[in-house]
C-alpha cells in the first residue's frame, strides 16, 4: 500500500492515515483499494445505486489520475461510497474536460468498523486507455461537521490539486495475458 498524505493547509481530525493501491490489473478489471484508519468520525455518502454523478469530490470520494504516456492527456476517476461514479478525460492539466465513455460501470464497496474503513473499486479495463500507466491515487476524507481533508502521494502547491502532475508518481505495467 501506498502511503496517502494529508493536505497540509487540511489536516484531519481523527484521521491518522490514509493508504491506497492498485490490488490487480488483468485483461477485464482493475482493481484498487484505499485503506482509512481513524475512520471514527468519517461521513460516508447515503446509498445511490450505481450511476453516473458529478462533483462527487464534496464528499468522502476515492480518486484515481491515470495517464498512457509522456503526453498531456489523462483520466480521472472518482469513486464513492454511495456507489455512484464518474471517469473524465482531460486533454491537459485541467483543461479539455469531457466524460469517457465507459462500457460498463465500476463497482465499488465500502466496509466501515470502528476505526478502520475498506473502499474497494473495480473499474472496466476497456473503459481505461491502454496500460501501461504513470497514476496516482488520491482522496477527499470528510469527517462529521464537514471538515474535510484531502490526501494524496504528493502535494505541491498551497491548495489540494490532484491533477498536478508531481501526483502521477506511480508506474503500472500492461496486464499479461496469462
Amino acid at each position: 500500500m501506498a502511503e496517502l498524505t494529508y493536505h497540509p493547509a487540511h489536516p484531519p481530525i481523527a484521521v491518522r492515515s490514509v493508504e491506497a493501491r492498485i490490488i490487480g490489473l488483468d485483461a477485464t478489471w482493475l482493481r484498487t483499494r484505499w485503506k482509512i484508519l481513524g475512520a471514527g468520525r468519517l461521513v460516508v455518502p447515503p446509498f445511490a445505486g450505481r450511476g453516473r454523478a458529478d462533483g462527487l469530490w464534496q464528499t468522502t470520494c476515492f480518486e484515481m489520475f491515470l495517464r498512457a504516456d509522456e503526453g498531456a492527456g489523462y483520466v480521472e476517476l472518482n469513486l464513492s461510497p454511495s456507489e455512484r461514479w464518474n471517469v473524465y478525460d482531460f486533454t491537459g492539466r485541467r483543461e479539455g474536460m469531457a466524460e469517457r465513455p465507459m462500457p460498463r460501470e465500476p463497482d465499488c464497496t465500502m466496509r466501515i468498523g470502528t476505526d478502520m474503513a475498506i473502499f474497494d473499486a473495480a473499474i472496466p479495463v476497456t473503459g481505461l486507455p491502454k496500460a501501461p500507466w504513470r497514476y496516482g491515487l488520491a482522496a477527499v476524507i470528510e469527517e462529521q461537521g464537514g471538515h474535510k481533508s484531502y490526501w494524496a502521494r504528493a502535494h505541491m502547491s498551497d491548495a489540494p490539486d490532484f491533477h498536478d502532475p508531481a501526483c502521477f508518481v506511480d508506474e503500472v505495467a500492461a496486464p499479461s495475458d496469462t
